[in-house]
């Protein structure tokens, strides 16, 4: 087999172990007999109301869910809306409008199920009275570019809107049972899909602090929400504690470890050690490709702290800051980054894709790079470091032929990378 097809393998092996379908049935079976209101948003939440409607096929169950376009999957009795990511949309406002409606008619005998997963910040956006839907999309893009951490980004989402941040949570009146697949680190309900029904321990000031310290230039609506909410005039988001919260049993089903692991058992059937370094990274794409260039040349030429053939496996979620208009997501920059880091390193062969199978804004979900990358790019006349200062990392490997094509995975843990060692 070859270096690729080994990569590509431990990908599919890793987005198959974190499907609703293999997630899901376990916990549907402990939910207790009667009416069902299922509720969701996120990349993941189409598969997920498909899989609660052929494991509990004779329940009361009725509900809405809203996911990306192009994430959709045929159901007959929860209602599937395709809305805007990673700005939000016309569609998705709507459906959000619809979606709190549905929890603020809950009686209180009635369950709720609530299937959340990464890209519900977005997906579930219902702006605050006085912030149009044109300016929630001017600080959501802002943001976005900065290079702030999405726990960051989701703070000053929470204090915008109106479902976000515990605000479902404290309009429903039944019993609630979140699911959660989670794209961040450390699977803190509070910031996957920006906790719609968990408690939120930020505040006005807080996301006042985020937009200064990313110095971003917020519409003036935004800024006089926000200073009002700091000054006491408005409401703050439920806070840890809150009796709404009492209700609410919030249960991570899967994340990114949960896909390392099973690319790992791919990378062991194949007679690779498989070393997992976690699914905790942040920072900037570029930097993080440099810490594990120095770590692969260590592992290359001295065997450690691991002998060859060896596999590293991570995931978490890096960031960009945008410096030009560019094309291509961070997993396609680390790529770039690493294999200028690299220089044609020998037997050193890496796979980094979104387990959403959109990495960025564009058709892919990643690529692969080898010792090869940049002699077979300047052959073709194509500067890997100017790629790279230009964020046309999709570009660069589109034109080598390199980009890994999946389409929507429905389903989402965030970034995954292989670097094989042989």
């Amino acid at each position: 087999m070859s270096p690729r097809d080994l990569l590509v393998g431990g990908f599919h092996a890793a987005v198959d172990a974190v499907q609703a379908d293999v997630l899901l049935p376990p916990h549907l079976a402990a939910l207790k007999p009667g009416r069902l209101l299922v509720v969701g948003a996120g990349k993941a939440a189409a598969a997920m109301a498909a899989c609660v409607e052929a494991h509990r096929p004779d329940a009361d169950l009725s509900g809405l869910v809203i996911t990306r376009h192009g994430h959709g999957a045929p159901t007959r009795r929860i209602k599937v809306v395709e809305a805007g990511h990673p700005l939000p949309d016309a569609s998705g406002l709507e459906a959000a409008q619809r979606l709190l409606d549905l929890v603020r008619g809950a009686a209180v005998n009635d369950q709720v199920l609530a299937l959340l997963s990464g890209g519900g910040s977005s997906l579930l956006s219902l702006p605050v009275a006085g912030v149009s839907l044109v300016e929630l999309q001017a600080v959501t893009r802002g943001l976005l570019s900065s290079g702030a951490q999405i726990a960051e980004i989701n703070t000053v989402r929470k204090h915008l809107s109106g479902t976000l941040g515990g605000h479902l949570a404290a309009a429903c009146e039944a019993q609630v049972t979140a699911l959660l697949i989670s794209d961040v680190t450390g699977d803190d309900p509070a910031v996957i899909a920006s906790g719609p029904f968990a408690p939120d321990a930020s505040t006005h000031a807080d996301a006042l602090d985020v937009l200064e310290r990313w110095n971003i230039v917020a519409p003036a609506s935004v800024l006089r929400h926000l200073q009002a909410g700091a000054a006491g005039e408005r409401q703050e988001t439920p806070k840890p504690g809150a009796a709404c919260f009492r209700r609410v049993e919030h249960r991570i089903v899967a994340n990114g470890r949960t896909a390392l692991l099973a690319a790992a058992g791919h990378f062991q059937a194949c007679g690779i050690r498989p070393v997992i370094l976690g699914d905790t990274y942040t920072g900037e794409a570029r930097e993080v490709a440099q810490v594990y260039a120095a770590l692969v040349r260590e592992i290359r030429q001295h065997g450690n702290p691991w002998p060859t053939p060896v596999v590293l496996l991570s995931g978490g979620e890096t960031s960009v800051t945008l410096t030009r208009k560019g094309r291509g997501g961070r997993n396609a920059e680390f790529l770039l980054a690493l294999a200028l880091a690299l220089n044609g390193l020998a037997e050193v062969h890496a796979l980094a894709a979104d387990t959403d199978g959109i990495d960025g804004s564009e058709d892919n979900a990643g690529a692969v790079v080898g010792p090869d990358t940049l002699t077979r790019a300047a052959s073709l006349g194509i500067a890997a470091r100017a790629s790279l200062a230009e964020h046309d990392s999709h570009g660069f490997f589109s034109a080598l032929g390199d980009l890994v094509i999946t389409g929507p995975t429905r389903t989402n843990v965030n970034d995954f990378r292989a670097i094989l060692i042989l």
